[in-house]
């Protein structure tokens, strides 16, 4: 009994090192950075729209192309990625600007349509991605105020908590769809937008009644290389 299941674990195991083998030998690899120009849209605590407008930010990392079928491929990736948003808010009679940039380590596993056009190959792609946040600030200038905060990540605080710290949710997760173009010689580009799906702030445990829903959204540009 113990030699047959010593037996069919070695068969699992060696079948999925040859599947992972096989799949290495046939997948392609790619580096990619670009820009992308980041929002965060929702609603704030009485459930109006939120207001914020678009901040540069940038991404850099990764990528695999899995045969699946022909002209279609599984594609994983591996980004550092920033975004966030900028805001004005008036106090005073005066204008306070505001700045959230928020890094995050990013799944894209995305569907890629990758048929022939002319010397090289069109690029459609589509899927979803998840991100974990490592960092990230706020900083806060006009009236008189300038300042900064660091992000942090939590599910849930107190309100009270927040005066010297932004807190954001750690977990985003949302919808990528991509248009480019590849090359014959590996350089590609790509016109990408992200829908985040995901609230990104936390809920506060001594406000009940606050409707504030926070997500990212953005578009930009990634120039690469296929290898």
């Amino acid at each position: 009994m113990t030699i047959q299941f010593f037996r069919k674990v070695c068969l699992i195991f060696g079948s999925a090192f040859l599947l992972a083998n096989s799949i290495y030998a046939q997948a392609s690899f790619g580096i990619r950075a670009g820009v992308n120009l980041q929002n965060i849209n929702g609603k704030d605590a009485t459930g109006d729209k939120l207001k914020n407008d678009l901040a540069p930010r940038f991404h850099v990392g990764i990528q695999a192309d899995i045969p699946i079928a022909p002209e279609f491929y599984f594609q994983p990736g591996l980004l550092f990625i920033t975004k966030g948003a900028k805001s004005e808010i008036i106090i005073v009679e005066q204008a306070v600007t505001s700045d959230l940039n928020i890094s995050y380590i990013e799944l894209p596993l995305n569907l890629l349509f990758k048929p022939a056009l002319g010397n090289g190959h069109l690029l459609l792609g589509v899927g979803p991605y998840l991100a974990y946040g490592i960092g990230g600030k706020a900083k806060y200038e006009g009236a008189g105020i300038t300042g900064t905060q660091d992000v942090e990540f939590e599910n849930e605080v107190t309100l009270g908590a927040t005066a010297n710290t932004y807190y954001v949710r750690p977990f985003d997760a949302g919808a990528n769809l991509f248009v480019g173009y590849q090359f014959a010689g590996g350089l590609f580009f790509q016109l990408n937008t992200q829908l985040g799906l995901l609230k990104i702030n936390p809920d506060y445990t001594n406000a009940p009644n606050n409707d504030t829903e926070y997500r990212n959204t953005g578009f930009g540009l990634s120039v690469g290389y296929g290898f």
